[in-house]
């Protein structure tokens, strides 16, 4: 599962309000190389939610990403690329995400995250 999927998801258990963002759980995190996109990373940029990326990076044992970003640090190609390796290039391969409010974890199994939920929670 890349960041870029982990940045989108969130916990939609029955009476849950703050389901996002979901707390990472590594057992094995894997690299996999994808073409630079500049235009991709600056048009997906404003949609992001920057805390979440950075402390998923974190997690991941990435931590080249700076604690805040706006759209004036797009002109930096260096900036793009750590943040095109973030949200791409990292993958928890297995794992589990976690609720922030009720604890309730997800697997994560070959990079597919599981977030079927429970008859009693949904």
């Amino acid at each position: 599962m890349r960041l870029f999927t982990h940045n989108m998801l969130s916990s939609n258990i029955k009476g849950v309000s703050n389901g996002f963002p979901l707390r990472i759980e590594v057992e094995q995190v894997l690299e996999k190389q994808v073409d630079f996109n500049p235009d991709f990373v600056k048009n997906l940029f404003p949609k992001l939610e920057w805390k979440a990326l950075v402390d998923g990076a974190r997690t991941l044992g990435y931590a080249e990403l700076p604690e805040e970003a706006d759209s004036s640090m797009l002109e930096s190609e260096e900036f793009l690329r750590k943040v095109h390796h973030a949200l791409l290039e990292l993958h928890l391969e297995e794992g589990a995400l976690t609720c922030p409010e009720t604890g309730r974890k997800f697997p994560v199994t070959k990079g597919i995250p599981n977030m079927l939920l429970h008859e009693d929670e949904v």
